[in-house]
């Protein structure tokens, strides 16, 4: 697979605390230069990087990187990421729910959401380093229920990333129409590579450079 192939199916990421314009110009022009699917970055971003760069597919973040935010927060982030022209959401799921098993609740957030973001590619992450195997297959069915575009797999901001055999268990749970997103640690052409094989449509990362 060449690197323009791989760079299609890369959401180029940017999402730390100390991003700073000048970062988030950079690999916003990048993304451009590169045709990667998206660039992802911090919601108070999404303006400039829209003004700047009209045709540049920007994704954003929501109830980021946690997720135990209300629903109401979570929508309202999403109206407003949409209202300054966010062209993709991802979102994090309320792992508290999980926990408690309110499952419903789950899929009612992700709903909630699907709503606000209408007309736009929505992710969900579940953040897998925290879940067992049946939690997972719970929420594929979360998912796939509340309507979103893709299921993606961690945060990067957890314990662990993304992992093989989570992806081989979302592609025999997940909806037919579901996506699926890697994200975490992904930082290898080869690591990339061996993602989308197994099935990702999209890959967070923040290593893109290495295939420029």
């Amino acid at each position: 697979m060449d690197n323009a192939e791989i760079l299609k199916h890369i959401d180029h990421t940017l999402l730390k605390a100390v991003s700073d314009e000048k970062g988030i110009l950079d690999i916003c022009k990048e993304a451009v230069e590169h045709k990667t699917a998206s660039v992802c970055i911090p919601p108070s971003y999404v303006k400039l990087a829209k003004e700047k760069y009209p045709s540049l597919n920007v994704c954003t973040v929501i109830g980021f990187p946690l997720g135990y935010s209300t629903t109401a927060v979570k929508v309202f982030e999403t109206e407003d990421a949409v209202k300054n022209g966010a062209d993709e959401i991802d979102m994090v799921i309320n792992i508290g729910d999980v926990k408690n098993g309110s499952f419903d609740k789950v899929t009612e957030e992700i709903s909630a959401v699907r709503k606000a973001a209408e007309g736009k590619i929505l992710k969900v992450i579940i953040e897998t380093c925290y879940l067992t195997e049946e939690e997972k297959i719970r929420l594929c069915k979360c998912v796939t229920d509340g309507g979103a575009d893709y299921i993606k797999t961690s945060t990067g901001f957890g314990t662990a990333g993304a992992q093989k055999e989570d992806i081989v268990l979302f592609k025999n749970n997940i909806g037919k129409d579901v996506k699926i997103k890697a994200a975490g640690g992904i930082r290898t052409k080869e690591a990339m590579e061996e993602f989308i094989e197994l099935g990702c449509d999209r890959i967070g990362t923040s290593g893109a450079n290495l295939l420029f």
